[in-house]
């Protein structure tokens, strides 16, 4: 994908359809209970009726899609885990025994896992082989990636959207893996955000006081050296960003360009969502935000998005863990 095609898909993105969401709010006023009595429950199917086109909406056919990718910072010292987690965490995701999986297996919800960027020659059985590269560069001393990487990534995401909406899927959740992901998105959203390193650093998978400290200064000296434009999502994506993010905003143009509902999860997948918005407002028509992330920085984009959570579980796990209880 170029520029240019970017650009063309992102004029096909619809608005909301007004009149289905005026047919669902009539529809409320029918019904056998007090007005607003269901609360942000009424709001939501007023909301679905604007992305499906539909009064009437089911969410019998959900997926989540899982991006997976490994990110050069993580060299730093900026996690609690080691690189090798990706890869094995990928495949367990495969098999239902993560704690995404195991819940979307529970409720009957598709996984689809996509190595978008996994640090591994080849890609394991059951995953989607789709590596734009054997991981991101070092932030601290290079840029994340190319401009034409992000923008593969970004068409990877679409293809996924693309994919759920020729298989029925009436709601797609955006889950992740990627070692070090934590720090490449609070990097992302305090480059379009301007908000300081420290209001919106979090620690990730646990980290310790030193280790904490060591991620703020990274990716402070990470937008120091690379100056990412903050009204350009793709230099923003290219020079701090990570593939798995990359890939995530692409899937939320994709739903939004074929009207289908994405749930966003944590901390990650909602700075994905910023980004997508900042190519194409109208994409906010289609994003349900699932929970609010423990992580600092989810509220910032959340409030950048003008969006609330539905749940408030104190969860961090990431993996699009919110999804499967959002549908």
């Amino acid at each position: 994908m170029t520029k240019q095609e970017l650009e063309a898909y992102l004029s096909q993105i619809p608005s909301a359809d007004r009149a289905a969401m005026d047919a669902a709010k009539k529809r409320q006023a029918q019904l056998a209970k007090p007005p607003g009595s269901l609360g942000r429950l009424e709001e939501l199917t007023i909301r679905l009726a604007g992305v499906t086109g539909q009064v009437h909406n089911h969410a019998d056919n959900c997926r989540i899609a899982v991006f997976a990718a490994d990110n050069g910072v993580v060299c730093e010292g900026v996690s609690s885990a080691p690189q090798s987690v990706t890869l094995s965490q990928a495949v367990n995701m495969t098999h239902g025994i993560t704690g995404m999986s195991a819940m979307a297996h529970c409720f009957g919800n598709s996984v689809c896992v996509v190595d978008v960027g996994i640090a591994a020659d080849g890609t394991p059985d059951g995953i989607l082989p789709r590596k734009v590269r054997r991981g991101t560069e070092n932030i601290r001393k290079a840029p994340a990636m190319t401009e034409a990487e992000a923008l593969r990534a970004i068409s990877v995401g679409i293809e996924q959207a693309e994919r759920a909406r020729a298989d029925g899927v009436q709601a797609l959740g955006m889950g992740e893996m990627g070692i070090g992901n934590t720090t490449t998105a609070t990097a992302v959203l305090c480059a379009l955000t301007g908000a300081s390193v420290q209001t919106a650093v979090g620690r990730g998978g646990g980290l310790t006081d030193a280790a904490f400290a060591r991620k703020a200064l990274v990716i402070t000296e990470a937008l120091s050296l690379h100056r990412p434009d903050r009204n350009d999502v793709l230099d923003v994506l290219a020079k701090v960003g990570g593939l798995d993010i990359a890939a995530m905003t692409g899937a939320y143009l994709g739903c939004a360009r074929n009207r289908i509902p994405a749930v966003v999860d944590g901390l990650i997948s909602v700075v994905a969502a910023l980004c997508a918005v900042r190519l194409c407002p109208r994409v906010r028509d289609v994003l349900f935000l699932s929970h609010a992330s423990y992580e600092r920085g989810y509220r910032i984009a959340a409030e950048e998005l003008g969006a609330q959570p539905c749940l408030l579980l104190e969860m961090r796990l990431g993996e699009g863990s919110g999804c499967p209880i959002m549908f």
